[in-house]
């Protein structure tokens, strides 16, 4: 595998730096004037159903899906073409030219900074109908403070190995219409799931993979990142609790949520975290969110989202004609079965190239990068 990792850096102005892993004695670096790519950021963050600093979630869902690019090919075709050229260095560009030219497809890892958390880029249009995952695989490139950690865990992956699957798990006081309902509706074809951290913390101690389909949110801080599970007032972990549930944060991942000595969590080689905003630790300056919990715990592939995902219901009822293609839970499969494949990354990455094609073909919304583009997947190989 020819692989370059590529670090994004705000000081001013947006800085990034590149290291081909076969030559890591010769970097490069590139600078983009801030007053370059502002523009290009802040339109995508406006395009995108993530809130907006003084906005409601459900706010965001109708600026993003009512009056946003993202479902409009025409529209969507030139930003993510103006945010290619905003953010990609284009000496890398010739770089990777030259390879694909032999014959190469190359793997760019990426660590993003705060104000790149929400590129999209494996669907950067580069070219006329292409997308990056045209040419290159792609995965998210975790801090060395984080794939370096002390105390980072390695778990094994068998492909014959047990699966723990959480699926729109029943969150206590809250009905399936309310904020931290049901995300899949009424019609989805998989049963609900009624687990708690007890539960899931013994269930993950042997797994090979974790499958978690529902609620995240975000605190203050990275670590303050929360799943919701079944939980109720009575369990142990350091939020507080939202009437009858206590979220379960990413510190109780990474520190233990019993009180006492710290006692981090068993996590599986695998996960994938289908939940809005699950991959948000570069948004943050210090990036210790879900996404660091796992890989702290044992993940080397964790799957995980950008932004807000829309679900099918929400989609239906804001766009109007919006066809009744099923789009969340299609995507849930896809997201399992890439995580089940020998390289996690590469199939994430076929998945989301034949989303493109189909897209840039058909302009059809159910294919629209808002819901594919979301999730990128961390690679983080033990450190030998």
């Amino acid at each position: 595998m020819v692989a370059v990792q590529l670090k994004f850096v705000d000081a001013g102005d947006l800085y990034v730096s590149w290291r081909w892993e076969h030559e890591p004695d010769r970097p490069r670096a590139w600078r983009f004037p801030r007053d370059l790519v502002r523009d290009a950021l802040a339109d995508w963050a406006r395009a995108v159903p993530s809130p907006l600093p003084g906005e409601r979630a459900d706010q965001a869902l109708v600026r993003s899906l009512t009056h946003g690019p993202l479902l409009d090919l025409a529209r969507e075709r030139e930003l993510s073409g103006r945010l290619a050229g905003a953010v990609f260095p284009g000496q890398l560009g010739g770089e990777l030219n030259a390879l694909l030219e032999q014959g190469i497809r190359p793997h760019l890892r990426i660590q993003p900074s705060p104000s790149t958390a929400l590129v999209p880029w494996e669907s950067l249009r580069v070219d006329e109908g292409e997308r990056t995952v045209h040419h290159s695989d792609v995965s998210v490139l975790t801090p060395a403070t984080v794939r370096n950690a002390h105390g980072r865990r390695a778990s094994p992956f068998s492909p014959h190995g047990t699966v723990v699957s959480v699926v729109d798990p029943v969150v206590p006081g809250f009905t399936d219409t309310s904020a931290l309902g049901s995300v899949l509706g009424p019609d989805s074809p998989f049963e609900r799931s009624d687990v708690d951290r007890d539960d899931l913390e013994r269930a993950l101690s042997d797994a090979s993979r974790f499958l978690y389909v529902g609620h995240v949110t975000t605190g203050d801080h990275a670590l303050d990142s929360r799943l919701h599970l079944s939980c109720g007032t009575t369990t142990t972990g350091r939020a507080a609790p939202i009437g009858a549930h206590r979220p379960l944060t990413a510190a109780d991942i990474a520190l233990g949520h019993r009180p006492g000595a710290p006692n981090p969590w068993r996590v599986p080689n695998r996960v994938a975290l289908i939940a809005c905003d699950s991959g948000g630790d570069t948004r943050f300056a210090e990036p210790a969110g879900l996404v660091a919990a796992m890989v702290h715990g044992g993940a080397e592939y964790t799957t995980a989202t950008r932004w807000t995902l829309p679900t099918d219901a929400g989609l239906r009822h804001l766009v109007p004609h919006f066809p009744t293609t099923p789009v969340l839970v299609p995507t849930v499969r896809a997201i399992d079965r890439a995580q089940s494949s020998p390289d996690p990354v590469a199939a994430q990455c076929a998945w989301q190239r034949a989303q493109a094609d189909e897209w840039e073909r058909t302009g059809d919304p159910a294919l629209s990068p808002v819901v594919w583009a979301a999730f990128g997947t961390a690679w983080t190989p033990t450190p030998r």
